[in-house]
Formats: C-alpha cells, sequence, structure tokens
C-alpha cells in the first residue's frame, strides 16, 4: 500500500526494517499459535533483539530513544504486515510511567535489563472486575508495613501476565473515603512477578475469541519492597493519565495498521477473483466500500500522526488521543467488515487469514477504552457538555 510521499526518510526506514522481520512471520505461523492460543515468543525476542521495543526507551539506558511518531511506524507496520503486536505493545506504552516518575535507581535498575531483553515489562495491572473503566474505584489495596507494603485485590484484562517478569500495578494506598480527592490515594508499583508468583500472587488465563493472553490476577497479602512505588504515594492516577494517552496513540496506530492489511487484502482479491466471467473488482458495488474505507483509514491515519507529534512536543494530547483512537478502531473495524464481504464464503477460511485479523480488530473498539468513554470524554473536555456519568 503506498505511503504518504511527506514520510520523512528515517520513518521510512523503520517502516521497511519492520517490514523485514516481519516477513520471516507469515500467516502459517500465526494460525499455529491463534490454533492453540499460544503466546508468540519467538516474535516477540525477534522485536527485542531487534531494538523496536526499546524504541522509547533513552539511549543512556540502553534503548533507541525514538519519538511516539516513531514508535507507531512500528507498531502500524507490524499489523500491516499481518503480524500482532499485542503481544508486545504493551511494553512500549507502559514504559512512559517508568520514564517519566520512576526514580534514577529503578531506571539503572531495570531499563537496560528490559532494552536487552533480559526483562519483560508486560503487564499493566489497572481493570478490576467490579470497576472496569471507572479506574477511580478500583480496590485492590496496598498497605504500608514497614519496609514493604502488602498488596491484596484482583485484577482482570490483565494481557501477558503469564509472559511478563515486571508488572506496572496501580493499588489504593488510601481509602477512598479518607483521600483529599478522588483522584488522590492511588499509587504505582513495579512488581516482579519472577518473586511474586505462588508468593501471594495467582495468574488465571481467560480464553477469548482472539490469542491475546488475556488473565486474571490474584493478590493474596503479596509483600514487595516499599522500592517498588514509582514515585510519590498517591499519585498514582496522574501517572498513568499521560501513559494512557501514548497507549491510546499507539493502539490508533495498530488499527490504521490493520485497516491497510484488510484495504490491500481485499484489494488483491478483487482484482484476482472472477466471477461471471469479470473481476469481482470491476463491480462498484464492491470496489466501493473498499476505496471508501481507504479514504476513511487515510483521514483516521492523520489524526494519530497528528496526535503523536502534540505528544512528542510535550503537549497535552487528550482530544487528540482519544480521537486518534476513536477514529482510527472504527476505520479498522470497517475494513474488517468490507474484507470479509469481498472474500464472501472464503473470509470465513483460516488459510486465508482474514477471520483471524477479523477477530483481532474487534477488541479495539472495546479496549483499551470503549467508543461510549471516548465519546463522553469529547463532550464533556472538549465541548464543555455537562457530564454524563
Amino acid at each position: 500500500m503506498p505511503q504518504s510521499a511527506h514520510e520523512p526518510e528515517e520513518l521510512a526506514e523503520i517502516r521497511r526494517a519492520v517490514r523485514a522481520l516481519c516477513d520471516g512471520f507469515p500467516g502459517e505461523y500465526w494460525r499455529a499459535k491463534d490454533a492453540v492460543r499460544e503466546y508468540p515468543a519467538e516474535f516477540v525476542d525477534a522485536l527485542t533483539q531487534a531494538g523496536f521495543l526499546a524504541a522509547l526507551i533513552p539511549t543512556e539506558h540502553g534503548g533507541s530513544g525514538l519519538s511516539l511518531e516513531a514508535a507507531c511506524v512500528i507498531m502500524e507496520e507490524i499489523q500491516a504486515s499481518g503480524c500482532n503486536g499485542s503481544s508486545a505493545h504493551a511494553q512500549m506504552y507502559i514504559m512512559n510511567t517508568l520514564l517519566r516518575y520512576g526514580s534514577a535507581e529503578q531506571k539503572a535498575q531495570y531499563l537496560p535489563r528490559i532494552a536487552s531483553g533480559e526483562l519483560r515489562l508486560q503487564a499493566f495491572g489497572v481493570s478490576e472486575p467490579t470497576s472496569g473503566t471507572d479506574t477511580l474505584s478500583l480496590k485492590t489495596r496496598a498497605v504500608r508495613d514497614g519496609d514493604h507494603y502488602v498488596i491484596n485485590g484482583q485484577k482482570i484484562w490483565t494481557s501477558r501476565a503469564e509472559h511478563s517478569d515486571l508488572m506496572l500495578l496501580l493499588a489504593r494506598t488510601t481509602p477512598r473515603e479518607e483521600a483529599a480527592s478522588k483522584t488522590e490515594g492511588l499509587s504505582i508499583f513495579l512488581v516482579d512477578m519472577r518473586e511474586a508468583v505462588q508468593n501471594g500472587m495467582t495468574i488465571k488465563p481467560i480464553r477469548t475469541m482472539m490469542n491475546h493472553s488475556s488473565c486474571e490476577v490474584f493478590f493474596d497479602d503479596l509483600r514487595i519492597p516499599a522500592s517498588a512505588l514509582v514515585g510519590e504515594e498517591g499519585k498514582g492516577f496522574r501517572y498513568i493519565l499521560s501513559g494512557m494517552n501514548a497507549e491510546r496513540i499507539l493502539i490508533a496506530a495498530e488499527c490504521i495498521g490493520d485497516a491497510k492489511w484488510f484495504i490491500e487484502k481485499a484489494t488483491g482479491y478483487a482484482k484476482d477473483r472472477s466471477v461471471f466471467a469479470r473481476p469481482i473488482g470491476q463491480n462498484q458495488g464492491v470496489q466501493f466500500p473498499i476505496a471508501r474505507c481507504y479514504a476513511q483509514m487515510r483521514a483516521a491515519e492523520l489524526m494519530v500522526h497528528h496526535a503523536a507529534r502534540v505528544y512528542d512536543e510535550g503537549g497535552n494530547p487528550g482530544e487528540e488521543a482519544n480521537m486518534a483512537k476513536l477514529l482510527a478502531s472504527e476505520a479498522s473495524w470497517a475494513a474488517a467488515d468490507m474484507c470479509v464481504q469481498t472474500f464472501g464464503g472464503f473470509g470465513f477460511a483460516e488459510e486465508y487469514d482474514v477471520e483471524r485479523k477479523f477477530r483481532e480488530a474487534r477488541l479495539y473498539t472495546v479496549a483499551p477504552i470503549s467508543t461510549n468513554l471516548i465519546l463522553s470524554y469529547l463532550a464533556e473536555h472538549v465541548l464543555g457538555l455537562p457530564r454524563s456519568y
């Protein structure tokens, strides 16, 4: 699929390098993993060794020191190649909190080892069964006990928990009724899962419609050192907000990559498939939906890159990040639906990879934040309408 003629050469070079790596992981690889819901460890290791997952880690800590826009190109191209970046993308956006608010000791201890691949930071413990996206209502508690914190509670939809060495955990350190405000009293911890599992942490996989390595995580008197606290106690909610903007922008870039994959797949099939002695792509009923999805994707792509630039320039991209996530997820889902329709019955056959990517693309109008929550944010914080919840 043609790229923008205005893309800087350094981004185009990253795109080519990612594409070359992904060529080593064709559809057969992903179908095999999907069939048994197996984590694509070989793919994640290859991304790590190539330095792509250390894109946002500063060079002084062994990373590439790239911009968020460059990281977006990496994640987009993974998806556009037919691969699945959800197996590794958390290491990109979780990094923000550690980079911005971690102590010098925490950065020196963990960042070089994450960059080299010695450690994986893939788990983000935020959502809970009773709170969902109402983060301020979470119930997991961390109570200070001398030089330790004792953690009790439960997290859900903690993807890749089984395949991560470290978890960034959000827990309440001050009861909500005692906190100075509703956004205070939550704290961030960097938990070493290698020590925690079977010592108070239990991980239970959740089988879902796609191979996403989702889990429940239970905390029963888990003791972690006080040095695991990231930043100041009680300020954790504000710490994760900027990380959530990075998350939404990066996942929006993945959605653009998915949309490009579906459009390219549908275009190729519409050219090659003949019915009634003519290629089906000659029919406007087939070509118009493809063209519309292409236009929708390109418009969303502009917002994704705009949001990334606002972030890179030090601005507050709350509005842009949310719109990028909204527009890109809807563009990818529209392209997924169009692709299945173009393929007809063959779209449901595993060998074409359309049905696998279709299932994977459906996630992003729901997670990591639903379309309705984004619309509520825009209505209240951008348009000034009354708060709806």
